[in-house]
């Protein structure tokens, strides 16, 4: 799929942790999930550490046979519980619109479930160009290309292996588990405390470009 003719900039975002704080809807679908299983977890360790899929971090409470059912049951429930208490990270909807004010698209390509995933972004008024769900690390590079990435956003390390993947500039922002020291040792071309430094990066970015 060539975007690049039409669509001379187009940025990648990863979602939790980069646009939203999913922490508390996380953290409330996960006390949901240990009531309904009877299974301690511990919940606040669990939203230091986002990031992976949902299949990595159960594994650390559930017996192996038991993470693929537990997986789909987590998904199942998450809508009701995650949704509304996960608010929009500062600068996320001011750096969606400054690559539109630059005749740019916007995607979004994260490990949630797809369908989770568009149910964020719709209650809180973000409208990506394109969401992409269900790719973690390396496999984000793949649609990265795909869709003519030319920079991917992200917060953890995993996020900095997919766009080396995709050959995309790795930005970053230090408001997920991962630090800059983390960030920087991984690869990542530029590190941001926040989404509320990427407009003005981006205007710089844009003029060195040319």
């Amino acid at each position: 799929m060539d975007v690049m003719p039409s669509h001379p900039l187009t940025v990648g975002f990863d979602l939790d942790m980069t646009l939203i704080d999913s922490r508390p809807g996380i953290k409330a679908a996960y006390l949901a999930l240990s009531a309904e299983t009877g299974t301690p977890i511990d919940a606040d360790l669990v939203v230091s550490r986002l990031g992976p899929p949902v299949e990595d971090e159960l594994r650390n409470w559930f017996p192996a046979d038991a993470v693929a059912a537990t997986a789909d049951r987590y998904r199942e429930i998450y809508p009701t519980h995650a949704i509304t208490p996960s608010p929009a990270l500062p600068g996320a909807r001011e750096s969606m619109a400054a690559i539109r004010k630059r005749g740019g698209r916007a995607i979004v390509v994260t490990a949630k479930h797809h369908p989770n995933a568009e149910l964020h972004l719709t209650h809180l008024g973000i409208d990506p160009d394109a969401v992409i769900g269900g790719l973690w690390a390396e496999a984000k590079g793949h649609a990265l290309r795909e869709h003519g990435a030319h920079i991917y956003v992200g917060d953890h390390t995993g996020d900095v292996r997919g766009a080396r993947t995709a050959g995309a500039l790795s930005v970053t922002v230090t408001t997920g588990p991962c630090d800059a020291a983390e960030l920087r040792a991984a690869g990542a071309d530029v590190v941001l405390s926040s989404l509320t430094e990427f407009p003005a990066w981006l205007e710089e970015y844009a003029e060195y470009r040319g």
